[in-house]
Order: structure tokens, then sequence, then C-alpha cells
């Protein structure tokens, strides 16, 4: 079930998804949007207003390119991945990995001994 807000601490995950989105295609804005809900079980549901302002910041730092279409007579702009947003994919989905660990570290450990007494 999708949440109706994302929770603050979701900064950058957006990004995170796109450039994984489009590793393997080139996609446009709403194909996005749909691919993401579905690869994440519903638990993300990144709305337009949030793609397509990081489809753009994405695109002017170089790591997406671009293609317009016409199809069923409207015309759509199709993202993708560039050698330097593959890059930023790889450098960004290690960060990730590296503290969702931590964080799912701290998680199980619990509070330590002299927080749990206070």
């Amino acid at each position: 079930m999708a949440r109706s807000k994302n929770p603050d601490f979701m900064n950058g995950v957006p990004e995170l998804l796109i450039l994984r989105m489009l590793k393997d295609r080139e996609m446009y804005g709403y194909d996005l949007v749909k691919a993401i809900r579905e690869a994440t079980g519903g638990e993300i549901a990144l709305g337009e207003g949030v793609i397509y302002p990081t489809l753009h910041d994405l695109e002017s730092k170089g790591h997406l390119s671009t293609r317009r279409a016409a199809k069923n007579g409207r015309t759509r702009i199709y993202y993708k991945l560039t050698k330097k947003g593959f890059n930023r994919l790889t450098d960004t989905a290690g960060e990730w990995s590296r503290i969702a660990v931590a964080v799912a570290k701290c998680m199980e450990a619990g509070a330590p001994d002299a927080m749990a007494k206070a």
C-alpha cells in the first residue's frame, strides 16, 4: 500500500531510483512514476511533482540525455542514462548501501545500555 506522504529522510532517494530505473532502458516521466511504484511494491509512490524536477536537474548536470518522440498524437520526452549518469548511479548506490547497512545494524542493536538506563 502506498503511503500518502514520503518521509523527510527520503531526500536523495528519487534521484537514486530514477537513475536505477533508467539503467536498463530509456523511459518517459510517467513511465518512471509507474515503474518506481511497481518496483517498490507500492511503498514508494513519487508523483510527477517530484519526478520531473529531478529529471530536469539530472539532465542539466549531464546525467541524462533526452529525445522527443511522438506517440499516439502526443510528444513524449524519453530520458536515457549517460556515462556520467551511470557513474553517479554507481557512486550513489554504494553510498546508499553503506548507510542502509549501518542503519540496519543500529536498529538491530537497540539502545546502548547507558541510554536504556536514562
